[in-house]
């Protein structure tokens, strides 16, 4: 994997740590803001430590007021009046109570994570996870099936800080079974979240599998799929006589900026075609 590849992943995957650790140390009592968004059904909530002025311990995210189980319409109504909801989630529930109204609301909850969930990871052979730990499973949400679905794909057994950065990205098992059905199991539970983080989906393989690319190592794919390497573009070069070119050239062409366009308008100034390499030297001396 090259430099710019290798940093790249790496920002994608300190983002989603960042994201986990601002979620990761609650207390047994934090306090709640929660704001409806005018002509949605979301609203704004935010769980904070009582005086915690660094941001450590805090939570903030979109919930559908569905999501908040005991909430009153007197939420929406004018005046104040006291309330109450929970957030319930596999590997926890956050238990709310405090006053409001006019679509604005404040108080303090407590969180409790659920024994059955935590028992399921420790006989899937993951750590008990601590109380900030649970709290940061619940707030990415999450689930037993995507437990079960790693375990089933025969993938090293996942920590804690690996299931909050599957979940964070969304990764389920659907999504572990259709890339196996497209021929891809990649080799870790680290590599399951590049392919993720950069979106490789199936739909995006079964592109480059119609125009020739099949069974490209998982390692090459996360390369095409940095630079935003489509079928569209692959096939553009097989138009104007380049056809099945490498992985390694169609990331070396991206990253200079060689197009089909590019490759087309050097043939007809030469009366031939260039080589792959020459095409690579032409825009790197700055031939348009």
């Amino acid at each position: 994997m090259n430099r710019c590849l290798a940093f790249l992943l790496a920002i994608l995957l300190a983002s989603i740590t960042i994201s986990s650790a601002c979620v990761a140390k609650p207390a047994d009592w934090a306090q709640f803001t929660l704001r409806a968004q005018p002509g949605t059904d979301q609203l704004k909530a935010s769980f904070s430590r009582d005086g915690d002025d660094r941001g450590e311990h805090q939570w903030s995210t979109g919930l559908k007021a569905s999501e908040l189980i005991g909430l009153s319409t007197g939420f929406y109504t004018a005046g104040s009046r006291p309330l109450a909801f929970a957030v319930v989630r596999e590997a926890g529930r956050l238990d709310c109570s405090g006053s409001g109204g006019g679509g604005y609301a404040t108080g303090n909850c407590r969180f409790a994570a659920d024994p059955a969930f935590t028992q399921a990871l420790v006989s899937r052979g993951i750590a008990r996870p601590t109380e900030g730990q649970a709290f940061s499973l619940m707030a990415v949400n999450t689930r037993r099936e995507l437990v079960e679905a790693i375990a089933a794909a025969r993938y090293p057994t996942p920590s804690i800080d690996d299931l909050m950065a599957l979940s964070a990205l969304g990764v389920n098992g659907r999504y572990i079974a259709d890339l196996s059905r497209a021929g891809y199991r990649p080799q870790d539970v680290n590599s399951l979240i590049e392919f993720k983080a950069l979106n490789i989906t199936p739909e995006w393989i079964g592109g480059l599998v119609r125009i020739g690319y099949a069974n490209v190592p998982s390692s090459e794919l996360v390369q095409l799929k940095a630079l935003n390497i489509t079928a569209d573009y692959i096939a553009g070069f097989d138009r104007v006589g380049y056809r099945h070119l490498p992985a390694s050239t169609l990331v070396q062409f991206k990253a200079v900026g060689v197009t089909p366009e590019f490759a087309a308008t050097a043939q007809l100034r030469r009366a031939a075609q260039p080589s792959a390499d020459e095409l690579v030297q032409m825009r790197v001396l700055g031939h348009r």
